[in-house]
């Protein structure tokens, strides 16, 4: 059968809003749930929807991402699918890295000249969501659009960080602007049905996902050279000359992963009884790499309301509300409220514990630790009674071993926190 619809997935330029989690790493590559990567998140919704041919294009800090799609999502021969990494390249055409979300598009589509195909569909690498895009494709060829673009309803607050459109009776987007200031939101508010109006949800956004007929892409690339972004640029552009292009209404849960205090909430939500976003679904699977890890173990630890992946050996006194990832050590006697823990990417060997000192405690949490609204990256030694409690009493910024973001302490990529250290 024809796969008439190609994926690409933008991995976003350097992350700064996700800084530090994307110091070693892009914004795509960056852990969540524990287990998985951002990126898994609209792979897994491209392959629960038929989709089999999906590029995602990186820059920055992509060696971990390659590792993970080269590790993860291979397709037998008779499938004649892939999930491809498109970095940013020079080429007789350009010289320059990708300048925006368009610009490398625009960059990488000759890549794919080999496929025939009618449809590209354009994903974010930094949402957590579930969608059909069967549904989205259809409602695109029943509306006989050139562009689709998937909205949502949103609050006056977060109004100000999206592109932001009104449509008419059918559907179809009759204008656009992108991340209004606030001054100007009262004209842009939308009629978004009860429900969404008594939750203050009065303005119509954009999701960054859209489908684009092949050959209106090409050619409003050829028609606007110049034009490095999709949001600020082509929509409005295409909106003005014309182009017929359509809302498709999504009333699922989603959440933009693109800040600090978003990735925190997003993890911290899922450790709910029956999470809006739900992880345990046979139809609609979110998939990963396969590692053939040991079961967690552990010792007279009192849970509530937590996320424990593969591997993990813990100890500790009392772990609540908090999101615990692969690999994951955590001595005695310690406590862990409202965190994520990413875990490690390796296990604790017996040299690792003969050569432990104070100042290079043992990769992991050590003993009698109390860890609160704190962020803890991968491959991290944290020692014995280390006492870390985030909120609004710190100032934001970057200090020696650690940084705080919104009142969230994170502990970047193997960092060290000695013992007795206090924050």
């Amino acid at each position: 059968m024809k796969q008439s619809t190609v994926a690409i997935i933008l991995g976003g330029g350097r992350g700064t809003r996700l800084h530090p989690l994307t110091g070693h790493r892009s914004k795509p590559a960056v852990p969540v749930a524990g287990k998985y990567r951002l990126v898994d998140i609209p792979i897994s919704n491209c392959l629960n929807s038929g989709i089999r041919k999906i590029y995602v294009l990186t820059q920055f800090n992509s060696a971990s991402l390659n590792r993970h799609i080269k590790n993860t999502y291979n397709f037998d021969a008779f499938s004649r699918g892939f999930v491809d990494i498109l970095a940013a390249e020079q080429t007789p055409k350009s010289q320059n890295w990708f300048q925006g979300t368009a610009d490398a598009v625009r960059q990488s589509i000759h890549h794919m000249a080999k496929h025939d195909y009618e449809h590209v569909l354009i994903l974010s690498g930094d949402q957590l969501y579930r969608m059909d895009f069967r549904e989205v494709l259809e409602n695109h060829k029943k509306s006989k659009a050139n562009l689709t673009v998937a909205t949502i309803p949103v609050t006056a607050e977060d109004a100000t960080g999206f592109g932001i459109m009104k449509t008419d009776k059918q559907g179809m987007i009759d204008s656009f602007v992108e991340k209004p200031s606030a001054d100007e939101l009262e004209k842009w508010s939308s009629d978004t049905g009860e429900e969404m109006k008594s939750k203050g949800k009065n303005y119509l956004a954009s999701m960054g996902i859209y489908v684009f007929n092949k050959k209106d892409l090409i050619r409003l690339f050829e028609e606007n050279p110049d034009a490095t972004d999709f949001g600020q640029e082509i929509i409005p552009k295409a909106i003005d000359e014309g182009t017929k292009v359509c809302s498709y209404a999504f009333n699922g849960y989603w959440t933009d992963i693109g800040t600090i205090k978003s990735f925190f909430e997003a993890n911290l939500a899922l450790t709910e009884t029956v999470p809006e976003f739900n992880l345990y679904d046979d139809e609609q699977q979110i998939f990963t790499r396969a590692r053939l890890l040991p079961a967690s173990k552990l010792a007279g630890t009192a849970l509530e309301k937590v996320i424990i992946s593969e591997g993990c050996l813990i100890e500790a006194s009392r772990i609540e509300r908090s999101v615990i990832g692969i690999r994951s050590r955590i001595g005695k006697g310690s406590t862990i409220e409202t965190s994520v823990i990413m875990g490690n990417d390796y296990f604790t060997t017996d040299e690792d514990f003969k050569n432990q000192t104070r100042d290079r405690p043992l990769m992991g949490i050590g003993q009698r630790c109390y860890l609160s609204r704190t962020i803890v990256d991968k491959n991290a030694r944290i020692g014995n009674d280390v006492k870390i409690e985030g909120g609004s009493h710190l100032e934001d910024g970057k200090y020696d071993n650690y940084y705080v973001v919104d009142g969230i302490v994170i502990i970047p990529k193997n960092g060290v926190i000695p013992d007795g250290t206090s924050i």
